[in-house]
């Protein structure tokens, strides 16, 4: 089934600079400032938003990436383990700000599971979330601090985040409808 393209890859990077700019302008403390992204669709992101604030700072900051499967709240109805992804950080979060990166927010329950990934690591100051696309119909009280695009969605639409590391010109959203969550 043909999806409907959301956004394409020069929206994306507008998006990605933009939202950079402001995340960078709100930090009190760089120094005390990471950037940590969910695997899988966040990494990417996380990536070229910590790129664009250390090309803006002129400093190198710390980051990492979380794979939330085992905090999960759905792991024992799913039936197949999910496959396991990396969890890397390698710095201590306490006192620090994080920036959470994801490509899309749903129902909410992947950042929950994220913040409890995240604080099994110790006690950042502050959380803020960064997604690319919120679809809506959220079941956790759970917003982004900054997001990208967002739209109303159908439950069973799937919205589908194309990134490519090494050639971020063919990077896209795409949204099939009634396909599945």
């Amino acid at each position: 089934m043909a999806g409907r393209v959301l956004l394409k890859s020069r929206d994306i990077d507008e998006i990605i600079n933009s939202h950079s700019e402001q995340i960078w302008r709100d930090i009190s403390d760089i120094d005390k400032f990471a950037v940590v992204g969910l695997q899988t669709g966040g990494v990417e992101l996380a990536l070229r938003i910590r790129k664009r604030i250390e090309s803006r700072s002129g400093k190198n900051i710390q980051n990492g990436t979380l794979d939330i499967t085992f905090y999960r709240d759905d792991l024992a109805t799913r039936g197949v383990l999910p496959a396991i992804k990396e969890t890397l950080i390698e710095f201590d979060i306490g006192t620090m700000t994080i920036l959470l990166v994801d490509d899309v927010i749903f129902t909410g329950r992947t950042v929950k599971a994220a913040m409890e990934t995240l604080t099994s690591f110790g006690r950042p100051k502050a959380i803020k979330l960064f997604v690319l696309v919120d679809r809506g119909n959220r079941e956790l009280p759970i917003q982004p601090d900054y997001c990208g695009f967002q739209l109303d969605t159908d439950i069973k639409d799937n919205i589908e985040v194309i990134l490519h590391k090494d050639n971020p010109e063919e990077d896209m959203v795409i949204m099939h409808p009634g396909s599945g969550g």
